[in-house]
C-alpha cells in the first residue's frame, strides 16, 4: 500500500471489537510518533498508553460522561492513548511568541497523525477525540495541572473496516497554483 492509499482508507472508527494490541505493535505506533518533525526540535508531547482495562474503563468514565458522553464509544477501543502537551524549548516558545502561532499544537498534530497512520498501517483503527473531561483526566492520571491534555485516541480493532465515502473539497477549492 502507497501512502496515499493509506491516507484514503484511514477513518475515524467509533465501534471496535474486543482484542489487544501486541505491545510491539502499539511500540511501533509510538515510534512513528517520536519520529515526527517538531519546532526547534522541541518535541512537546508525552503519550501515556492506557491498555489495562480496568483503568482504560475507569478513564473512558471519568473522560467521557456527562457533556463529554457523545465519545463514550472510546470504551470499546483495546486502548486510550491520552496525548500531553510538553512545554516548548525556549526558541520555540519565542517563535511563538512573534508569530502568534502555537507551534506546539501543530508539532503535536503532525505526532498523532504519525501515530495514527501508523496504526491504519499495522491494521488498527483510531479516533482522534478532542471533546473530554481534561480536568477529570489530569486527576485521574496524575498529570500536573500546569500541563495540558489537548487529544485521546481511542485504538484498536474495528467492528466495520468498510470504508466510508469521504465528503472533501476539491483540489481547485482548496489549493491554488500560481
Amino acid at each position: 500500500m502507497n501512502f496515499l492509499e493509506l491516507v484514503k482508507k484511514r477513518q475515524s472508527c467509533r465501534k471496535y471489537l474486543p482484542g489487544i494490541i501486541k505491545k510491539e505493535t502499539m511500540v511501533r505506533c509510538l515510534e512513528a510518533a517520536r519520529l515526527a518533525p517538531s519546532a526547534c526540535n522541541s518535541q512537546p508531547w508525552h503519550f501515556i498508553v492506557v491498555n489495562t482495562p480496568e483503568i482504560k474503563d475507569n478513564l473512558a468514565e471519568k473522560a467521557f460522561s456527562g457533556i463529554y458522553k457523545m465519545n463514550a464509544f472510546a470504551k470499546q477501543a483495546s486502548a486510550l492513548i491520552v496525548v500531553v502537551r510538553e512545554r516548548s524549548q525556549f526558541s520555540a516558545k519565542l517563535g511563538s511568541y512573534f508569530r502568534g502561532v502555537q507551534y506546539s499544537l501543530i508539532d503535536q498534530g503532525i505526532a498523532c497523525e504519525h501515530l495514527i497512520l501508523q496504526a491504519e498501517e499495522e491494521g488498527l483503527a483510531t479516533c482522534w477525540i478532542g471533546w473530554f473531561n481534561e480536568k477529570a483526566v489530569k486527576k485521574f492520571l496524575g498529570v500536573p495541572k500546569i500541563q495540558k491534555i489537548d487529544t485521546i485516541i481511542s485504538i484498536g480493532f474495528a467492528e466495520n473496516t468498510e470504508i466510508r465515502n469521504k465528503i472533501r473539497k476539491d483540489i481547485l477549492e482548496m489549493a491554488d497554483f500560481k
